[in-house]
């Protein structure tokens, strides 16, 4: 959850599996309509497309949310560390500017085999709100989504 005064915290998949529910689901919603009408009015009213410059300074977060408010279910892990359900997870990429999209789930849960379809799905949430998505393989041969704003769009300061 987030620090009191901080808002909604949209789930990265790094964190406890948040609690279900109307007060959740009331949440997100609210969240996300407030990230489209930011878009609006900093951006202007054909801006919705184009990520804000406080995505870009949050970009974990933002994508988090843009998948969250998708429906597509964030991995989580428990007091441990230990994931305990299978689905995506936002991080800071390699380089800055970027995330990275993983899909991840518990030993044996088969997020290997489902990766590929699971993060192409993501990415179609994601590029018609002007994200850059690209798909690679990386080590142990997982795929990952690496996320960037558009070209041209406003640094992230």
């Amino acid at each position: 959850m987030a620090e009191p005064g901080q808002g909604f915290e949209p789930a990265t998949g790094d964190g406890l599996a948040a609690a279900p529910g109307p007060g959740r689901e009331a949440a997100l919603r609210t969240a996300y309509e407030g990230l489209l009408q930011i878009r609006r009015l900093v951006n202007g009213p054909a801006g919705a497309g184009v990520p804000a410059a406080w995505e870009v300074r949050q970009m974990t977060r933002a994508v988090a949310l843009v998948l969250e408010a998708s429906g597509i279910t964030a991995s989580a892990v428990d007091a441990q560390g230990r994931r305990t359900r299978t689905g995506y997870r936002v991080a800071a990429g390699a380089e800055p500017g970027r995330v990275a999209v993983t899909w991840l789930g518990p030993p044996g849960g088969g997020a290997a085999e489902e990766e590929q379809e699971r993060l192409t799905a993501c990415a179609a949430a994601l590029q018609p709100l002007g994200w850059l998505c690209l798909l690679y393989r990386g080590p142990r041969r997982r795929r990952f989504l690496e996320v960037e704003p558009p070209r041209g769009n406003p640094p992230a300061s």
